[in-house]
């Protein structure tokens, strides 16, 4: 069985967090801030870089942000311990493609939240969102659960691509044409999420997988920074050079947006060509180009 590698992640006193990565082909920043109107922040993020190079090389790099819910102690309890359990599952699990690594990682994890809720009256009805994204070499493969998101920005240029689907009622209007972009932004069910890890008993994960580029750059957020910052100041976050700048600028221009709520930021950089390495299946891929986008990917940011 693998042992559990260096792991770093945050917040552990509901207040903020900062974290710094330097790998062989991959930077990386995590920046967590409570924002201007919460006492505690129930967001977390988390980084696993295993030193083991066999290991790295069998399961990757992990990244993730988790935005909890069900009250100050639930949300911020049920996101710590979702990443937790996830990292422990999918680098001791068995050996398995990463797509499936990474469903079993998230069941780990929502059934853990769901007992504890179960177990602990006082945790009734936590939750959480869930946004990983796991480097192996060229790939890069994604799970996601809630309306967290991941982003795509490649070599420097437009457009932003999100990644992800919210799983959302406003989002899945807008998906089915009864809602614009413009008048979901401010609607009044827009927080209201349709799935979430560990508010029931079984949850669905949605696997994608992507091809990355030298000079790539990614970002994983909470809402309280999809929510609150525009695309074009997405867009010059991540073409900052320093994953640092970028998460810094992101987090500011939220908060210079008011703050609302907590805000999270994982910004990685693809700095060097990433090694080669064979596709796993089990995830829906993602194809960027000549146009020939998912029909669920067909947003362009400009």
């Amino acid at each position: 069985m693998a042992t559990i590698p260096l792991t770093r992640g945050g917040p552990d006193d509901g207040a903020n967090f900062e974290y710094q990565w330097t790998g062989d082909f991959l930077q990386a920043h995590l920046l967590s801030d409570i924002g201007k109107k919460r006492k505690q922040n129930e967001d977390s993020c988390i980084l696993c870089a295993p030193d083991d190079k066999k290991l790295e090389q069998e399961r990757g790099i992990l990244f993730a942000v988790a935005d909890g819910m069900g009250g100050v102690s639930g949300g911020e309890f049920a996101s710590r311990l979702a990443l937790q359990a996830i990292v422990e599952r999918y680098y001791t699990g068995t050996q398995t493609g990463i797509p499936q690594r990474l469903a079993l990682a998230v069941t780990a994890a929502n059934q853990r939240i769901y007992e504890e809720a179960e177990n602990h009256p006082e945790y009734h009805g936590m939750g959480t969102t869930v946004s990983i994204v796991v480097i192996h070499g060229e790939n890069a493969y994604l799970a996601q659960v809630g309306d967290s998101r991941v982003y795509l920005l490649r070599s420097g240029k437009q457009p932003l691509v999100q990644l992800t689907e919210d799983h959302s009622i406003v989002a899945e209007q807008v998906r089915n044409g009864y809602l614009s972009e413009k008048e979901a932004q401010n609607h009044s069910l827009k927080n209201l999420i349709t799935r979430a890890v560990g508010t029931r008993e079984a949850v669905k994960v949605d696997l994608f997988c992507l091809k990355l580029q030298e000079n790539d750059a990614l970002l994983i957020c909470s809402d309280g920074l999809s929510k609150m910052v525009r695309n074009e100041d997405i867009i010059e976050g991540l073409k900052m050079k320093s994953p640092q700048a970028g998460a810094r600028i992101l987090v500011g221009r939220a908060l210079e947006a008011g703050g609302t709520d907590n805000i999270t930021a994982a910004v990685i950089r693809v700095t060097d060509e990433p090694p080669k390495t064979d596709l796993h299946e089990g995830a829906t891929p993602i194809s960027l180009a000549g146009g020939g986008f998912l029909s669920r990917l067909k947003k362009l940011f400009s």
